[in-house]
């Protein structure tokens, strides 16, 4: 009797915004396995639309239960090849995507990553700052522990990396600003998209630009320098 081969994991970057910025290695993998597992299929599917690729999709988000995790490694240990993405970039970075990773090694499953597109990577190539060493710190939190988030990113003695929303970026910038932060700020907004901008400055330059705007919409990523 033929033992199964177990199937593969692969880990795949998506654009953060621009559809073309994809590699043609991730449209290969994508073509090829038997399930594309998504934080949001509505999304992904608009990608697989442009690129004509008909794999069936399965939802996979920070609210699946662990049936679903449990369900996705038998799948793979039965022979089945899937890939990982998320709405935007590389799965795992500040997405529920490492604790899947996490289950499938543990279960003797072989994961491969798939790179391309990365908002932090993209933002870093236009800072114009000295980047070879950083601190990325993912979402400060919405409530508690903000505070203690930002006053520990103040006491870096590198360049700190952050995403944010634009639901809280002035609130942010206003905390850093009564922290006492007087350093340089970027902003990377929309990065790859149409309406994409960097603004640099420090915490009451950034401010009063962003506040000139009737509405801040978009992905944000934010070096303190």
């Amino acid at each position: 009797m033929n033992q199964i081969k177990e199937g593969i994991l692969y880990v795949v970057a998506t654009p953060i915004g621009n559809l073309g910025d994809i590699t043609l290695r991730a449209l290969e993998i994508l073509k090829s396995v038997d399930m594309i597992l998504c934080e949001d299929t509505r999304v992904t599917r608009k990608l697989l639309d442009r690129y004509e690729i008909k794999v069936p999709v399965m939802s996979y988000h920070q609210h699946s239960k662990i049936g679903k995790i449990d369900e996705i490694v038998s799948r793979l240990k039965n022979g089945e090849n899937m890939a990982l993405v998320t709405d935007a970039g590389t799965p795992g970075v500040s997405d529920p995507g490492n604790i899947l990773v996490k289950e499938v090694i543990s279960e003797g499953v072989k994961v491969i990553p798939i790179p391309g597109a990365s908002a932090i990577g993209a933002l870093i190539s236009v800072a114009g700052i000295d980047m070879q060493k950083f601190v990325f710190l993912g979402f400060p939190p919405h409530k508690k522990g903000r505070q203690t988030f930002f006053k520990e990113a103040m006491e870096f003695k590198y360049p700190v990396m952050y995403y944010d929303s634009p639901h809280r970026l002035l609130k942010n910038l206003e905390l850093l600003k009564e922290l006492g932060f007087e350093k340089n700020i970027i902003v990377g907004r929309e990065l790859t998209k149409m309406f994409e901008e960097v603004v640099r400055g420090n915490a009451d330059e950034i401010i009063e630009y962003f506040s000139r705007k009737e509405k801040i919409k978009g992905e944000l990523v934010v070096i303190l320098n």
